[in-house]
């Protein structure tokens, strides 16, 4: 019986200490599946990067086809203006429906509604004081 108990404790002790060892150093960068912190702040760093450049380039882009639309003739010159240009680049974007869906509008009328009872519930609270 003691040879049983003292074997279940040593594993078990050996299991904690694997699992402390691995969770709480640099070893379980070597587990498939974890990174390393610097890894995940160089991908962040990396992806913000990416998409100012993307921006940078369809604002070079635009600049572009404007200056080629006036060397082919297509522009007049004297309509031509960088900062025009650029903004038109940045009003190229997609447009955005702002407009309230149907579930929106229910909960619209619905806190409406209990904006209203409360208030009316606040005046009565407060007429029945007064008296």
């Amino acid at each position: 019986m003691s040879v049983f108990v003292s074997l279940s404790l040593g594993a078990i002790f050996l299991i904690s200490i694997t699992t402390v060892l691995i969770a709480f150093t640099p070893l379980r960068e070597f587990i498939p599946g974890y990174s390393s912190s610097q890894l995940k702040r160089d991908a962040t760093v990396l992806a913000l990067k990416s998409d100012s450049l993307s921006i940078a380039l369809k604002k070079n882009e635009t600049y572009i086809k404007s200056i080629q639309k006036v060397l082919n003739g297509d522009l007049e010159y004297a309509k031509f203006n960088k900062d025009s240009i650029l903004s038109s680049a940045d009003e190229a974007a997609e447009p955005v429906d702002l407009s309230p869906s149907e579930k929106e509008k229910e909960l619209r009328e619905r806190v409406n509604k209990e904006e209203n009872t409360q208030q009316s519930s606040t005046k009565r609270k407060s007429q029945n004081t007064k008296k």
